[in-house]
């Protein structure tokens, strides 16, 4: 299959758009997110802690799971896609885990925002907590697909090239 170098160049520009904007809403939302819990229970210090501690936490998962696909897509463009460096980034699950504590992460975290959203009378905050969950686990399945599908791509391979 012949393919251009550079074919997955717009996939990769929308990653590295997607780890900028998270690293963005870790530099000035969470502060902000904590701090406002911190306001909404003031005595109850320990709240804005954990607000950050899950926020982060979910972050971390995040940025593991950008870099495993940013790799893929290089393996991709060396036209290396059924070869074993692609399903190691697969095989080795980081895209899948990531997917899964994020959602374990904002799973956690859930009740604190119920508290939060109780509080400040904002029920779209547990909307969009559910709707995170409810994406990370499609994300996790779909990598999971995605690594029996490459899997039994490459045994199709290596059965051909033996037959051949």
């Amino acid at each position: 299959m012949n393919r251009k170098p550079g074919s997955t160049t717009f996939l990769k520009a929308v990653l590295i758009v997607f780890a900028l904007a998270a690293l963005a809403l870790c530099i000035f939302a969470v502060p902000a997110i904590a701090g406002f819990a911190a306001e909404l229970y003031p005595d109850h210090s320990y709240i804005q802690v954990l607000v950050m501690i899950d926020l982060y936490g979910a972050a971390l998962p995040f940025f593991i799971a950008l870099s495993q696909a940013y790799r893929l897509l290089g393996f991709i463009d060396r036209n290396e896609a059924f070869a074993e460096g692609s399903v190691r980034v697969l095989k080795l699950k980081h895209i899948k885990h990531a997917a899964v504590s994020i959602s374990g992460m904002f799973t956690l975290g859930l009740p604190l925002f119920y508290l939060l959203a109780e509080r400040d009378d904002a029920p779209g905050i547990i909307v969009i907590g559910l709707i995170l969950i409810f994406a990370s686990m499609v994300i996790a399945v779909f990598a999971a697909v995605l690594q029996k599908l490459l899997n039994e791509a490459i045994e199709l391979k290596s059965e051909n090239d033996l037959t051949v």
